[in-house]
This record gives structure tokens, sequence and C-alpha cells, in this order.
């Protein structure tokens, strides 16, 4: 996948990483990721954004051997995020006469990571203005806050590709195997962009007027087929709708009391027919996992054992995870364990107070450290409420 041409005249010059261990240091990436790059062969050559430093080297020998000794014309600037941009200088400065097309904030914020000077090099583009290469077109539309204030797409105008920047973007490495599409989307969309729903509804407003045959976007792989189901998917996160009917259990356990209670709590949910139950151990899974299934599920429980008068840390790191990213919509029901002096169900309802749109069951569990017959009843009875 990582050498293959997109089109007859749109060739892709991205790099595979995969011994990065965690993308924007903080999200684990097991099976890397890919910086996507394109060149757009015409009258005026074209390079559709760069990569990340880390893959500088290899990107520039197949910019060249795609360039086969001719010098681009322009080289679009989509997003300025260092995994991006991070090559803009180097490419800059390897071909001197190529202009560099961005909007005002783009090159605002080129000065601010790099030393070097564009004047006179600089093509300044607002929302629908258009690039003319010779048989293709481009047309810009502005993204702001999709994910940083300066992000823009690109659409071509002739073959109809829309080059999406972080859009329908996702982890791994595309050198990998084939991955399903949807779990790495939503992971990706969620935990980066998920902030700015209201933002990527607007720009889904703009793409939805235009003949989209294919989505070329800066991580992972081209999309050529089927796009009304990507689309789709990326309405229903970005307009915070629970995408599958399910419960995620998510659970914060000191000694493992807590811990049995939850996987308990999951059991009994399955039983009275919850058609998924996905559980997540706080203090050893994947945080981005569990942000992710919890805004992908239309329900949550949430089980954690009081700590120092509040609650265990993994769980209130989780929960303000969710706060960031405008977790709303969602039935939750809640569990707590504390020995002396339970807090942690008042604790978690003080963070969830700052999100929107959440209906929290009535029944709450308490249990007092260890699970005993009577807390399965109670446990039985939260699962009810939370079902019904």
């Amino acid at each position: 996948m990582s050498d293959v041409t997109i089109t007859s005249s749109i060739r892709y010059v991205g790099m595979d990483d995969t011994t990065i261990d965690l993308f924007e240091s903080q999200y684990r990436v097991p099976k890397g990721v890919s910086y996507n790059s394109y060149v757009i062969l015409d009258d005026k050559i074209t390079v559709m954004d760069t990569v990340d430093s880390r893959a500088v080297d290899g990107w520039l020998k197949k910019v060249e051997e795609v360039l086969a000794g001719k010098a681009p014309e322009y080289l679009v600037i989509s997003h300025m995020e260092p995994d991006h941009a991070g090559s803009i200088q180097v490419l800059a400065e390897k071909y001197p006469e190529m202009k560099l097309v961005g909007n005002a904030k783009t090159f605002t914020m080129l000065g601010q990571f790099f030393d070097m000077n564009v004047e006179g090099r600089k093509v300044v583009v607002k929302e629908g203005d258009t690039l003319n290469l010779g048989s293709h077109t481009l047309q810009f539309f502005m993204a702001p806050m999709v994910h940083w204030p300066e992000v823009m797409v690109t659409y071509e105008q002739s073959e109809k590709v829309l080059f999406s920047a972080d859009g329908f973007g996702t982890f791994g490495a595309l050198c990998q195997e084939d991955e399903d599409w949807a779990q790495e989307a939503r992971r990706y969309y969620i935990n980066i962009v998920g902030k700015y729903g209201v933002q990527v509804q607007a720009l889904l407003k703009k793409a939805a007027a235009l003949d989209i045959a294919m989505i070329c976007p800066l991580h992972g792989p081209v999309l050529k087929e089927n796009l009304g189901y990507y689309i789709g998917l990326y309405d229903t996160w970005s307009s915070y709708r629970p995408e599958t009917d399910g419960v995620a259990v998510a659970y914060a356990s000191i000694h493992g009391n807590t811990a049995k209670a939850a996987r308990k709590l999951a059991q009994i949910l399955e039983a009275k027919g919850a058609k998924k139950v996905a559980v997540f151990d706080l203090s050893r899974c994947d945080m981005s996992e569990a942000v992710s299934a919890a805004f992908q599920y239309d329900k949550m429980v949430l089980a954690a054992a009081t700590y120092d008068g509040g609650v265990f840390p993994p769980m209130e790191d989780f929960l303000h995870h969710l706060k960031s990213k405008a977790y709303q919509n969602r039935k939750l029901a809640l569990v707590e364990n504390g020995s002396w002096g339970p807090l942690a169900v008042k604790t978690m309802k003080a963070i969830l107070e700052g999100m929107k749109n959440l209906t929290i069951c009535e029944k709450t569990v308490t249990i007092k450290s260890a699970m005993k017959e009577d807390t399965v009843k109670q446990l039985e009875a939260l699962a009810e409420e939370l079902l019904a």
C-alpha cells in the first residue's frame, strides 16, 4: 500500500513509521503510523504536505523518484503539526523556486516553527480559492480547529479527490496487515479530534457539496470505495451520537475487589441481554482505547475504589479525558468501593456534572471492601436500571 499509485497523475510518497512507540507522546501505536504525502504531476507539479522529520530521508528519496529530475512548483501545507510539517524547510531549501501554499494562519505558524524566509514564495489562499495546475485544479476549504486553527482541506476538481488533512485518518502503518478501519479511525478521531465535533460537522457540510470519488488523508489508508460508510461514521462521532448499543465497563481497582465486582456486573449485563459488553482495567489498558469505547457505546459503567478521600487516580484521569473530549449523550451506572468512608461515587458525580446530557442511574452500588452475596443482588438491580 505504501508505494502504490493513487491515480496515473497523483502519486503517494508517504512514509511508514514502525519504530514510534507513542503518537503525540501519549497514544500507543503498536503497529506504527503512516505520514501521508502526495505529488500531483501536472504542468505545475505540486507536493501535498510533507512528513515528520523522523522520516525525512526516505521521503525525499521517494519525492525525487516521482519528480524524475523536475522541480515542484508548489507545496500545499494542509496542517502545521510537526508530524506533517516537519520537513517543510528541508524541501523548501532543496527547491528554492518552489512556492508555499497555505492560509494566513499557516504562515504565522510557519514562522514559529522554522527560521526561514518565505517572502516572495507565499501563496496565501482563503475559503473557496482555486489554484490551476494545468489539467488539475485545486480548491481550498478552511477547516479551523479540525484540530488546529490553521487546518485546511483541498479538493482536486478533475479527479474528484479530497485531501482531507487529519480527517479520516487512522493509526497504523500501511505496511502492516489490514486493520479494522473503524476501530483505529475511531480511536484516532475521538482522542485527537473529538473535542471539536461542531467544527467537524461544519466541514462535513462543506464536503457534502462536493462530488468526492476518493479521500486522501494524512494518516492511514486512502479511501476509494463505500465513502458513505466512512462519512457516516464521522457524522456519528462528531455529533456525539452513540455508535453501538452496548456497555463499556471501566474500572479502577487497587487490590482486585473492585475489579471482581466490575467483571461480575459485566457478566450480569450479558446475561440480561446487553448486546455488547467491553471491560477495561483503567490501571493497565491503553487509555485511548477506553476513551474510544466510552464514545462508541451508548451506556457505561464506572466502578472505582475510594482513594485519599476521593476516587482512585486512574478513574479520575479517565473521567478528565472524557470531559476534555466533550463526552455526552450517554447513560451511566456508578459503583464504588471503600473500606471506610466510601467517596468514589460522590467524586465521580462531581466530575460528570461538568459534562452534557448524561443520564446517571439512580441506583448506585457501594462495596465495603469485598463483594458479598448482597452486593451481587445490588449489581443485578443496577444492571436492570442501566438496560431499561
